[in-house]
């Protein structure tokens, strides 16, 4: 048998990490066509039907439905809330403004995670990745640009998702020792879908037509994708030196706004864009920095 090397092994999680930013990648571009037509309780609750049914249909390739038996309910319903929050900013943000602009102050969710890990995790975050974190976010006032009519719901609502996000991270990572991932993803995903399915009551419903069910399926699918690509990634090389890869969901995403529906990024988002890519790729370089040297220090 051919030992793997570790440049194989960290080449293999990086192709799996890929694979999961496709997949989200794919999400978001389904959700924006949908979100045109369909309303966004209606968007969530038909993605998330879809992605628990393909959940389930896999469930034996992921340990089987035993694991989903818990004893800690009230971390998994704190994160159905979370998921909630998440799923419903993002969405209503990315119906409302370019995709490059929602995925950017997305990603601003590891940058919030890094300064949570703080008071939540104990964490030791020294002052050069406290600095990071803080020019972080001024990329975001960059592309906020508060006074120019900029600072809008939809930004806002964008934010608070990343925010969610980030404390999806730190109860995943909390809870990572006793349940099980299968358990961690199909909780998030049924709590959405029933508060979802609550808020259509009101009867702002559209059948979807043919092309409505494919992207809803689609949709689905690809949160599975997203989902599989990112555990597989991170299972088999660390987080700090696979978190640049997903930035090249930034790239997809320019790309497929300008083709499809024509959307050019301004330069002042551009500007925003490198400065918060940049403050998270230090983060990364820290994080491998102390870990791999004996002189380094996380402060």
């Amino acid at each position: 048998m051919v030992q793997e090397t570790r440049e194989d092994s960290v080449g293999k999680a990086a192709s799996w990490l890929l694979l999961g930013v496709a997949g989200g990648l794919g999400l978001d571009l389904c959700a924006k066509e949908l979100l045109v037509t369909y309303s966004l309780e209606q968007f969530v609750f038909l993605r998330s039907v879809a992605g628990l049914m393909i959940f389930l249909f896999l469930a034996r390739q992921f340990g089987g439905l035993d694991s989903l038996v818990t004893r800690r309910w009230r971390w998994h319903v704190l994160r159905t809330l979370l998921a909630t929050g998440a799923m419903f900013g993002f969405f209503y943000g990315l119906s409302k403004m370019p995709l490059v602009n929602a995925l950017t102050l997305g990603f601003t969710a590891p940058l919030m995670v890094t300064a949570l890990a703080v008071p939540f995790l104990g964490d030791h975050v020294g002052w050069r990745r406290w600095t990071a974190v803080t020019v972080g976010f001024l990329g975001v006032l960059l592309i906020l640009r508060p006074g120019a009519g900029l600072f809008t719901p939809e930004a806002i609502a964008v934010l608070f998702a990343a925010l969610c996000y980030a404390f999806l991270a730190i109860t995943a990572r909390h809870l990572g020792k006793t349940e099980s991932s299968f358990a961690l993803s199909v909780y998030v995903i049924v709590g959405p879908m029933l508060i979802s399915a609550l808020l259509s009551l009101d009867g702002d419903w559209t059948m979807p037509d043919v092309k409505g069910w494919v992207l809803f399926i689609l949709a689905g699918a690809c949160s599975v994708v997203a989902w599989i690509g990112i555990i597989g990634g991170y299972r088999r090389a660390s987080p700090a030196i696979l978190a640049p890869f997903e930035y090249t969901a930034l790239v997809g995403g320019a790309i497929a706004g300008y083709v499809i529906w024509g959307e050019v990024p301004d330069a002042w988002v551009v500007a925003g864009a490198m400065v918060i890519i940049g403050s998270g790729l230090y983060v990364v370089y820290r994080e491998v920095d102390w870990r791999t040297s004996p002189k380094s220090s996380p402060y």
